[in-house]
């Protein structure tokens, strides 16, 4: 799994390179991102599962995705996946590309309010 993060990190898209430019090094309000983060989901005692998120801010406990066209087609197992992480105590946001690329201030202060 950490190999697929270090693989995921090495490819990321144009939306997922501006939003890492904005908040990493604690350049958003101090606040400590990471990126490409494996969360894992034991689900019962017999197997578990591993999440890759796009963003991770651990003193929040705050999940931040970045989605592009391809979520519109896996909509169900988003929704799913995100059903699960908020169960486990997380937070999470999404953010189109669109918005990240061509809208920052928005982005910017939903993620502020968040994180107040």
């Amino acid at each position: 799994m950490t190999l697929r993060a270090r693989q995921l990190r090495r490819t990321s898209t144009p939306a997922e390179k501006v939003f890492w430019s904005r908040v990493r090094n604690r350049k958003f309000s101090g606040h400590k991102f990471n990126r490409q983060f494996v969360i894992r989901y034991d689900h019962d005692i017999a197997s578990c599962q591993f999440y890759i998120v796009d963003f991770y801010c651990h003193a929040r406990r705050l999940i931040i995705e970045i989605d592009g066209g391809i979520h519109d087609a896996q909509l169900e197992a988003d929704l799913l996946r995100e059903s699960r992480l908020i169960e486990m105590g997380y937070q999470v946001i999404r953010f189109k590309n669109e918005e990240v690329l061509f809208n920052w201030r928005s982005v910017h202060t939903r993620l502020e309010e968040v994180l107040k």
